[in-house]
């Protein structure tokens, strides 16, 4: 098969679900009709019209990821319902090429009063494996699942982790060309959580996935592409981390209401002054040579995010605060990242803050200021410009490019506005990096290997 051909095709899909005030109105709906139609009365209708989707189309290619975000309510799971076959459209066509594997909402698929093997067997069958395929695989099933004895015992008994557990090992192994994950796994402990990563970053390399999360680095990182589903339509489709940013920007204009109006900024910003480095100690060299070497480059001018107007960032730097050469970054050197804004309005608690990412959206590492004003408040007044300053060691990176955001608040850690959210502010280019291990690695000051004799 051509890596282009569809996987699945989604075309005007709808659902729609009648929903009645009254348990008697169901009667009235499925005899009145019927009795007016016969006396020529124009029928009355008992419930109304609820639609959890309505004229979705979109198409997933073989081989693609795609993450499907939205709100509780927005039509995820119905949508991966209809694919997976467990729920009829309204309206719409549905074609799907492949065998779908399908690991839904807890509750799905098995039969409670079943034991764990039964379920196995049951679901597997459903899965189109046969008796002695199944058999064949169970050992490697229940391995996967490490639930013990309990997999003897009736899946009623069983907590929602282990349910995840065993519904996992299932679709792990049954060869599925499709697979269709929701947000069971959010249930799980991390180990296993993680023994599912493996497996699915597996089967990336030659499957179709459709990832539904809440989680937007989690589908920056495993999708390609991602669909954002508002009141049952298609809100956006595009590049996962478009998606995902937009999605960012809405979900924090509902929470904020009337308070504050965030509007969507792609604009030059204006250039403010960078801090000077205060003297310190040459560093010591690290007892390996990484080979990471960095350059930073000022990207505020193409920088995205959204801005209330309240309060704006002017500039984001990184600067050195070791003897090495400026505008050279091997890892390890001390630095300072500075965040300069200016008060529109305001401030009754500012936050300064930033975040580094990876270029899959994941955030590796950050800080804002509210360390330091939990202990000594301060308050900006309009007009004013102010600055967060960061002291740290920077961390070796490996090959790639990495993207500072930042971002300006008034409010503390669990009650705040965001009044600029910057995108991109900096970019950092790392090349002919030798890190081996995780996503960012530090200079060991000694590293050898010694033979004692005990």
């Amino acid at each position: 098969m051509s890596s282009r051909e569809t996987a699945i095709k989604v075309e005007n899909l709808s659902k729609c679900y009648q929903i009645y005030n009254k348990p008697y109105d169901r009667l009235k709906q499925s005899l009145f009709p019927r009795l007016g139609a016969l006396i020529g009365k124009t029928p009355q209708q008992y419930f109304r019209e609820f639609w959890a989707l309505r004229d979705v189309s979109f198409e997933v290619k073989k081989g693609e990821t795609v993450g499907i975000i939205g709100r509780n309510g927005s039509g995820k799971s119905t949508l991966l319902q209809m694919i997976c076959g467990t729920l009829n459209p309204s309206g719409g066509t549905i074609k799907v090429k492949g065998r779908v594997a399908a690991l839904l909402e807890l509750g799905a698929g098995f039969n409670p009063e079943f034991t764990g093997r039964e379920n196995v067997y049951m679901a597997a069958t459903l899965y189109g494996l046969t008796q002695a395929q199944i058999g064949s695989r169970f050992e490697q099933i229940a391995a996967f699942a490490d639930i013990g004895e309990f997999i003897e015992q009736p899946v009623k008994t069983y907590s929602s982790g282990m349910y995840v557990r065993l519904a996992f090992a299932v679709i792990a192994h049954v060869d599925a060309d499709i697979l269709v994950v929701d947000e069971a796994l959010a249930v799980g402990d991390a180990v296993f959580t993680q023994k599912c990563m493996r497996f699915i970053r597996a089967f990336q390399k030659h499957g179709t996935l459709l990832f539904v999360s809440h989680d937007t680095a989690a589908v920056q990182n495993l999708c390609e592409s991602a669909i954002w589903l508002s009141h049952g339509q298609v809100r956006m489709t595009g590049t996962s981390r478009e998606v995902s940013e937009t999605y960012l920007q809405f979900t924090l204009q509902e929470i904020y209401g009337e308070e504050a109006k965030l509007i969507s900024v792609a604009s030059d910003q204006a250039a403010g002054g960078l801090a000077s480095a205060s003297p310190v100690d040459p560093d010591a060299a690290p007892a390996v040579d990484y080979g990471a070497v960095a350059s930073v480059r000022d990207n505020a001018a193409a920088a995205t995010g959204w801005k209330t107007g309240h309060a704006e960032i002017q500039s984001v730097s990184l600067t050195k605060l070791s003897a090495n050469p400026e505008g050279i970054y091997e890892g390890g050197e001390r630095v300072r990242m500075t965040v300069r804004a200016k008060a529109h309005g305001p401030l009754d608690k500012p936050i300064l803050g930033f975040l580094i990412r990876d270029r899959l959206g994941q955030d590796l590492f950050g800080e804002n200021t509210l360390p330091f004003t939990d202990r000594m408040p301060i308050r900006i007044g309009p007009g004013m410009t102010f600055e967060g300053v960061f002291e740290f060691r920077l961390p070796m990176l490996p090959n790639g490019q990495y993207a500072v955001m930042a971002s300006v608040a008034d409010g503390d850690r669990y009650d705040n506005i965001q009044h600029h959210w910057m995108h991109d502010a900096l970019i950092v280019n790392v090349a002919s990096s030798k890190i081996r291990y995780g996503l960012v690695g530090i200079p060991f000051e000694r590293v050898e290997l010694q033979v004692t004799n005990d």
